[in-house]
């Protein structure tokens, strides 16, 4: 069953067309009456025939033509009046809350029975015109409970809606047998009603079937949105895992390095204090001159790590630009091949080359001793990033297990869908291959 919400959202708006409904009603009436009137009024004849041997005074004044009318006023001031309580009821929290769960079925039963009840008692006595016949009784209460079938199949399942259109089809033809009309008539009155029965089974199947998909698309939305929220708490939680690695992985290259170095070079002067005040003081020189490099580079990796040339330049020039600056800062001479134009990469893929390259780079100059390198870029099909060096090198084949730098270069790979390749030996540089 649907959220109590749209259910009176929906008898708000059901209660409003059944007014506007009668509204428009009464204007087709009007144009369809007062000429009568006008007309009965000129020639002194009455509106209606009577069968009864007492005729009725002849018409000679308005307020007589106003007497025959009298059913038609009737029949709009207790349409209006019950479907304005409707109206009422359904903004009123507290008839909702006193009738509870009969609530609905008691407003639906009002806007089913109340032109069927309005129709038997009310229209054949209207003075003759287009739709005071047995037709104009079925076009008048049509529109009102084709609202009350909507209903029916907003709120309740297909079987409801078949037994709504059953129901109110026999309760009309109960009260047209019970008010005993002409012979001729009933048979009009039972084609309308099988007729009648038989489109509203097809049109509220059809209703309920709309309405039974859009819950079904509501749920699978509602469904879509809760797993979106949490992919997107899961992307917030791994995004800020993934900032802090390359945090710690920027720190080791930096203060961890820097520090280490310091603090082998102050053991160092502890030991040589008492023996050599020179070679002392020389260390010291040399400490100075270690932790001033490690201060540059850690505003290098802060400044790193608040803006990205890559966002900036574009992977291309990013490239070129940390490959130059390494090979300018460290006296080192560059081999550079970058494709131009360059090809067309997701943000991720990028990412991944440029933090991929900042790594190796860093590692050549930290650690390689390498007199040059060398930084290729190529595409086709797949996209391939090189950098080699030819420095120290080291033994690829024991685990890299405490090699924080290339265990954050294999995370960022794996991350954009891609593999890291490293081919080292001893005395034979180091080859760093991404592929995605």
């Amino acid at each position: 069953m649907p959220a109590a919400n749209d259910s009176t959202r929906i008898l708000r708006l059901a209660a409003r067309i059944w007014i506007g409904f009668l509204l428009a009603m009464l204007l087709m009436d009007l144009v369809l009456y007062l000429p009568q009137v006008q007309r009965a009024i000129a020639q002194n004849v009455p509106l209606i025939q009577q069968t009864s041997p007492i005729q009725p005074p002849p018409f000679n004044s308005p307020a007589r033509a106003a007497i025959r009318l009298f059913p038609v006023i009737l029949y709009y001031i207790t349409n209006l009046a019950i479907a304005i309580t409707v109206l009422a009821s359904a903004f009123w929290k507290g008839a909702q809350n006193t009738l509870g769960k009969a609530y609905y079925p008691l407003v639906l039963f009002a806007i089913a029975a109340t032109p069927i009840l309005i129709n038997a008692w009310i229209v054949p006595r209207f003075p003759p015109g287009p739709l005071a016949n047995a037709e104009g009784m079925a076009l008048r209460q049509l529109p009102v409970l084709i609202v009350a079938l909507a209903l029916v199949a907003w709120e309740y399942r297909l079987a409801h809606v078949i037994g709504f259109s059953l129901a109110t089809s026999v309760f009309e033809l109960i009260l047209i047998f019970t008010k005993a009309v002409e012979f001729q008539n009933i048979f009009v009155f039972i084609f309308i009603a099988v007729i009648r029965t038989i489109s509203f089974i097809a049109i509220g199947i059809f209703i309920n079937l709309l309405v039974s998909q859009l819950r079904q698309q509501r749920e699978t939305l509602r469904e879509a949105n809760a797993n979106l929220t949490h992919y997107a708490s899961t992307l917030e939680q791994l995004t800020v895992s993934r900032e802090r690695n390359r945090l710690a992985r920027e720190l080791h290259d930096t203060l961890a390095h820097s520090l280490t170095a310091l603090s082998v070079s102050l053991e160092t002067v502890k030991a040589y204090f008492d023996l050599d005040k020179a070679k002392t003081r020389e260390m010291i020189d040399v400490a100075l001159e270690s932790t001033r490099k490690g201060v540059d580079e850690t505003r290098r990796a802060l400044k790193s790590l608040r803006s990205s040339d890559l966002e900036d330049l574009g992977l291309g020039l990013a490239l070129q630009r940390v490959a130059e600056s390494a090979a300018s800062r460290f006296k080192l001479d560059l081999e550079l091949g970058l494709p131009s134009p360059m090809p067309s990469l997701s943000p991720d893929v990028e990412q991944a080359i440029y933090r991929v390259a900042q790594e190796a780079i860093q590692n050549v100059t930290s650690h390689s001793g390498a007199k040059k390198f060398s930084l290729h870029l190529a595409h086709n099909h797949r996209t391939m990033l090189t950098i080699q060096d030819n420095g120290i090198g080291f033994d690829a084949s024991k685990s890299a297990s405490g090699r924080f730098g290339l265990i954050g270069m294999r995370e960022r790979a794996e991350l954009a869908g891609g593999t890291l390749k490293v081919e080292s030996a001893k005395g034979e540089g180091t080859k760093v291959m991404l592929e995605i």
